[in-house]
């Protein structure tokens, strides 16, 4: 009921013709557990190779082969169920699923239904306007993937690969309780982070290792719910926020002409940006669970789980409020920094012992910004921790300014080098010396007098003589030594 009572801000209400209405929105996110073998079987998990090359006897449903559990795939879905707040149940049941597909040889997929090794737990979401959302998550359960049919491969057939049969995966299932795409988008952000901090699942959806299945239905706004439809199989953050956005719009459509929303699922079409109707909605009765007679219930040791619990890393929520307090971060960069645990550990090495917002300001504006526009990631950064670090350390002292920093900076990325030695061979040592200063303020005056006179009568241009100082200096003067040299000269008191 909690879910239902929560209303949109009325900036994400979508207008129709007949009044505004309100985008409900729940996710049922399947995620790869990070494992060498799959879940029942002990052929290899690893994504790729040719097809049916990582595929057992299990896995291919052969007469008599029978499912062993994989202890390390419950105890990673136990520590992401850790990791999301989430209450673990220390009994679980595995189901059979009952439906036909062609990449499914057993005819069946064993599922978890009733007794989900995860119950509820929350996830914390930041939007990009600073609200917090927090989505609630109604439970977690451990099942097996399915292969994959392939239809390019012949002109008259198609072909079936088995090697993701098997291969172990959490469904998490959300509460209906996003109310925009970009809460959708935002949450999955947020769940993918924590599970890759957790090292429970890669992340990686372009390799097929999370994908979500999208239940939207609108509203007039704080109205009962409406009838909701699925969309299948999104694999894209980017996808899934068209996706919601086109059949929002278009169950609105329907409604405002009078008709009914039909409980369906679709899939998106990315290249159309539609989403098409693919079959009627299942019923959990259509799928014929109950309880897999080759598995027996799984029972967890408490003392198991409370191992587990000990091993957690901080996680991202924890990490963003100790930069916020230690390093005296805003809320933006700390979140920025602990987008992955590779930047937040490489901004720890920086700030260590120094300044933190002057480090944060050269991790997130400096090196991420030509990161980002080389196509680089942390790991592969030619400026190492230890060289930025050395580089603040020189503009914390005084050795350097602002401006002569950035050229050092260009230095270590194309020919790398330690900051001291660079700032001293190549003569870069900032200007303290107020005398040369001085004269230099005194030449820039004597050549314009009447600049001279206008930034008496308006302070602002102090600015010019300032930039005007700088270059005649190659930028190595310090620069709060200027203003203050400059205010004495020109008689500026502000």
């Amino acid at each position: 009921m909690e879910s239902a009572k929560r209303v949109a801000d009325k900036k994400d209400w979508i207008k129709g013709a007949t009044g505004d209405w309100e985008v409900i929105i729940g996710l049922e996110v399947h995620a790869q557990v990070l494992s060498k073998a799959k879940l029942f079987s002990g052929a290899s998990a690893e994504f790729g190779g040719e097809p049916n090359d990582h595929v057992s006897f299990v896995d291919a449903a052969m007469p008599g082969m029978l499912p062993v559990i994989n202890e390390f795939c419950v105890d990673q879905a136990v520590r992401t169920g850790l990791g999301l707040k989430a209450q673990i149940n220390e009994v679980s049941v595995f189901d059979r699923k009952n439906y036909f597909y062609p990449d499914l040889p057993q005819g069946y997929q064993i599922s978890q239904y009733k007794q989900p090794v995860v119950g509820e737990g929350k996830v914390t979401v930041d939007l990009d306007d600073g609200k917090v959302v927090e989505v609630g998550i109604e439970r977690l359960h451990l099942e097996q993937d399915a292969g994959k049919s392939l239809h390019d491969q012949h002109p008259n057939m198609s072909f079936v690969d088995l090697n993701r049969s098997g291969c172990a995966l959490m469904e998490i299932v959300s509460k209906p309780d996003m109310r925009s795409a970009d809460e959708a988008k935002a949450y999955v952000t947020k769940l993918r982070q924590i599970m890759r901090y957790l090292g429970t699942c890669d992340g990686n959806m372009e390799q097929g290792s999370m994908r979500a299945d999208v239940n939207v239905s609108v509203r007039k706004p704080g109205g009962a719910f409406g009838t909701r439809c699925e969309i299948k199989n999104v694999n894209s953050i980017r996808f899934m926020g068209q996706a919601i956005e086109f059949e929002a719009r278009r169950q609105i459509g329907i409604l405002e002409d009078g008709g009914s929303i039909d409980q369906e699922t679709r899939l998106y079409d990315a290249k159309k940006g539609e989403t098409r109707s693919m079959r009627s909605k299942e019923e959990a009765h259509d799928y014929r669970y109950f309880p897999d007679p080759d598995l027996l219930p799984l029972k967890l040791d408490p003392k198991r789980i409370a191992e587990i619990k000990a091993s957690l890393p901080e996680l991202p929520d924890e990490k963003k409020a100790r930069f916020v307090s230690a390093f005296g971060l805003s809320a933006y960069d700390a979140s920025v920094l602990v987008a992955e645990q590779s930047s937040a550990a490489f901004f720890e090495a920086v700030a260590k012992g120094r300044d933190g917002k002057l480090s944060a300001n050269w991790v997130i504006n400096e090196l991420f910004g030509r990161l980002n526009k080389e196509g680089k990631s942390v790991e592969s950064s030619p400026v190492s921790a230890a060289q930025l670090g050395g580089l603040v350390d020189l503009i914390a002292n005084g050795t350097i300014s602002g401006k002569i920093a950035k050229d050092v900076f260009e230095i270590l990325w194309s020919e790398g080098g330690e900051p001291a030695k660079i700032v001293a061979e190549r003569g870069l040592v900032q200007v303290t010396d107020t005398g040369a200063i001085a004269k230099a303020v005194d030449e820039i005056m004597a050549a314009n007098p009447d600049k001279v006179e206008a930034v008496k009568a308006k302070p602002t241009l102090l600015g010019w003589f300032v930039g005007q100082v700088m270059k005649a200096t190659g930028g190595k003067a310090n620069p709060q030594a200027v203003n203050d040299i400059l205010r004495q000269k020109l008689e500026i008191n502000q």
